[in-house]
């Protein structure tokens, strides 16, 4: 899993015209909370955080937060809030982890080359674009990658295919489908046959 180094400061500001004069002056309220330890108040700077958001937007991700230099906390971003007219920061939310404790996360699976079933009228069916396994944070990948080169029309690959690291296990129903080359041919005739239903009569 990814890990990134962020640094916060404690908040000692409330309210809303010190948290608007907090984003004025290039900084992002945040609170961090979590294993059972008492919330805390932060701020942060907008720019470098914003920097540190793209590079582990949406992945999984494990954040170093250095809170007044010399107090690092493991964290995962929980929630991002934003201005929904110009898009900018309004608040953040961190929840602290216990990297030695096993969690569940969904892992995002990336399906590399071209099914050669395509080259031969087929159509890639995608049935599940992540899976949810468990292990320790820092054992989980931010992403999975799945070879479908070799898929001919006919072939799936399921999610109990995919090869997951030592220390983590999948948590999503194995039989289940990750990805399919099916006929082209077979999908017309399903589309064909749901636009040819009789409608309800009023």
């Amino acid at each position: 899993m990814i890990q990134v180094d962020m640094s916060a400061s404690k908040r000692e500001s409330f309210g809303k015209c010190a948290m608007r004069r907090l984003r004025v002056s290039g900084n992002t309220p945040a609170v961090l909370y979590g294993n059972d330890k008492e919330s805390i108040a932060l701020q942060l700077e907008t720019a470098p955080f914003l920097k540190r958001l793209f590079q582990i937007s949406r992945k999984n991700a494990v954040v170093n937060l250095a809170i007044n230099g010399d107090d690092t906390r493991h964290v995962m971003m929980r929630e991002i809030q934003t201005d929904p007219v110009n898009d900018s920061l309004i608040h953040a939310d961190f929840f602290e982890i216990d990297l030695a404790a096993p969690r569940c996360f969904a892992v995002t699976i990336d399906l590399v080359g071209k099914a050669k079933g395509l080259d031969f009228g087929g159509a890639l069916t995608v049935h599940n674009a992540s899976v949810k396994v468990e292990g320790l944070p820092l054992k989980v990948p931010d992403s999975m990658s799945v070879d479908i080169t070799d898929l001919n029309i006919g072939d799936s690959i399921k999610l109990s295919d995919l090869q997951l690291p030592d220390g983590v296990k999948m948590v999503s129903d194995g039989s289940a489908l990750c990805v399919e080359i099916t006929t082209a041919q077979a999908e017309l005739v399903v589309s064909d046959t749901d636009e040819e239903a009789p409608q309800p009569q009023e």
